[in-house]
């Protein structure tokens, strides 16, 4: 998804097409920017990208994409090219990381000093927010990639993970489902048992965050998370996880107000590329 803009009220006409080679892709980006440059200026470009990606700047391999499980893209350089077509500065983070940001300037995160942004989809990614600056250190964030307690008994399914198998993504993203139940989660009807067990996963997760970063607010976004049914089950469940143990307001009176949706909705993730341009 590619478009030009200074925030979510001054927001072009976006272009969306498939992710398919990096050679591809990247030609497609580039072409896109180069004709928009020739109707206004453009001061930066940002990437928020699917990863692992290597976010350090002295390192020979800053702005590829690394260890990533998408077909074809591993130790792809994405920033470069960018930089080399496009003679303009080029701001980089993943792709929750960026969710993240738009979040806090835009979205349901304004005026919060800590947050945490989870995206539940083909993959589950999570961006975090400590006194308004974004988590990085070694890597960054891959709260998908967390182990969440799994009983075999109840759920006998091995998750889809290539990595772990049945860490929080392996058991809760959308292909969680389709392989489990054998249909897309757009499918399934608002009375499927599926929804109960993938809202006691979210649960699982969202306990975690909780207990390791304490953040302010909590949101869900992503293509699982547009099944509305689920934000009442995962906060009763999140809520019966902690046992009481947890006691401030935000958990115990305005849970609802605490695990939300994304206010920007569909829109997060091209405005995190635009805040991360804003940053350069």
């Amino acid at each position: 998804m590619c478009a030009v803009g200074t925030g979510p009220d001054d927001l072009g006409a976006r272009v969306e097409f498939p992710t398919t080679t990096p050679e591809e892709t990247i030609r497609r980006v580039v072409e896109f920017f180069r004709e928009r440059g020739k109707r206004e200026k453009l001061s930066a470009v940002g990437v928020a990208s699917f990863g692992p990606i290597d976010l350090h700047p002295g390192s020979p391999h800053f702005g590829y994409i690394t260890s990533t499980p998408k077909p074809g893209w591993q130790n792809t350089d994405l920033v470069g090219p960018l930089r080399r077509a496009l003679g303009v500065p080029v701001g980089f983070d993943t792709d929750v990381n960026g969710a993240a940001l738009a979040e806090g300037l835009w979205g349901a995160a304004q005026k919060l000093d800590s947050f945490v942004y989870v995206t539940i989809g083909t993959g589950i990614g999570g961006g975090g927010v400590v006194e308004k600056k974004l988590i990085h250190g070694a890597l960054h964030p891959e709260m998908g990639h967390m182990n969440v307690a799994h009983d075999w008994r109840q759920d006998p399914f091995a998750g889809v993970c290539p990595f772990h198998g049945d860490c929080w993504e392996g058991l809760c993203s959308g292909p969680a489902i389709e392989k489990r139940w054998g249909k897309k989660a757009e499918e399934l009807p608002a009375d499927h048992p599926a929804w109960e067990l993938e809202a006691h996963y979210l649960a699982l997760g969202v306990m975690n965050l909780v207990s390791t970063l304490s953040p302010q607010r909590i949101i869900l976004g992503g293509g699982v998370m547009r099944h509305q049914e689920l934000f009442p089950l995962a906060r009763q469940k999140t809520v019966e996880l902690l046992k009481g143990y947890i006691q401030i307001p935000e958990i115990t009176e305005r849970i609802d107000e605490y695990i939300v949706p994304p206010k920007l909705g569909e829109n997060a993730g091209v405005l995190g590329a635009i805040a991360l341009a804003l940053g350069c």
